[in-house]
């Protein structure tokens, strides 16, 4: 069950149910009317949800029951009813973020077993690479040659860019060509994955770069199926045409989208 549908069931039980009437508690063995049976499947159902949800496995039962009550009459309150919802916004995105990274720690599990052949290759391919003549390589893995070297200033973070460029996996099969389009590419500096951000960075206006783009700085684990596979090495031939002025509007670019990335590798 997701975080948000059971604090909303929470919210719904304790809204509804009737036992702020009743000062004591007391368990009853029979329903005598419609409103005893809406009540008991109000409470019955919460009750499972909380049963199934391991999160709420967590939660004090005597404590949720005595909040409902102080917050039924408004007395003996521990904390400020204005306090709750940041308190339990708090906690269920802290759950949702602790869920999240189970599920991609799984994820990342999966493809190294299902991967493990081609992830070696793919490392062997960098450290075989990494002597070779002309071949520079940065504190984050990423290895480049320069093939013409460009003019002027090198594109800042802030800066949009105009490049041509050609996308291969180390077999030589290519994954995406703006070259091959004939349309050049716009996008933001930092609109790409890391390998990409550090490595635009090193150009100026008309140089022209090889790019080996470790899998840690490019799509990491996740890949990008079918022609990307996870733990792939990229390999780009980049030509940086331009800084473009600031734009007016939003613009997305022409070809960046097998490489646009959320800056974090993956």
């Amino acid at each position: 069950m997701k975080l948000n549908k059971f604090l909303a069931v929470t919210i719904v039980g304790m809204s509804m149910v009737a036992c702020k009437n009743e000062g004591t508690s007391k368990t009853q063995q029979k329903l005598e009317n419609e409103i005893d049976s809406v009540s008991y499947a109000l409470g019955l159902n919460t009750g499972f949800q909380m049963g199934t949800d391991p999160n709420a496995k967590e939660l004090s039962t005597s404590l949720y029951v005595q909040g409902f009550l102080n917050g039924a009459d408004s007395t003996n309150l521990l904390i400020e009813p204005k306090e709750a919802g940041n308190i339990l916004r708090t906690y269920f995105q802290k759950k949702q973020l602790e869920q999240r990274k189970k599920q991609e720690e799984a994820a990342k599990k999966k493809a190294e077993e299902e991967y493990a052949d081609y992830k070696k290759e793919n490392e062997q391919f960098l450290v075989d690479n990494k002597s070779k003549s002309g071949v520079v390589t940065t504190a984050s893995g990423l290895q480049y040659i320069v093939e013409k070297e460009g003019k002027g200033e090198a594109p800042k973070p802030t800066d949009r860019v105009k490049v041509h460029y050609h996308g291969t996996v180390i077999n030589g099969d290519v994954f995406d060509s703006s070259v091959e389009r004939k349309q050049p590419a716009e996008f933001g500096v930092t609109q790409v994955i890391k390998g990409w951000i550090e490595g635009l960075q090193l150009m100026k206006p008309g140089a022209k770069y090889k790019f080996f783009i470790p899998q840690d700085i490019a799509y990491g684990y996740q890949g990008r199926l079918p022609k990307i596979k996870p733990f792939s090495t990229l390999v780009f031939d980049v030509e940086l045409l331009e800084i473009l002025p600031p734009p007016t509007a939003p613009k997305g670019g022409a070809g960046d989208k097998h490489f646009k990335g959320d800056g974090h590798g993956h």
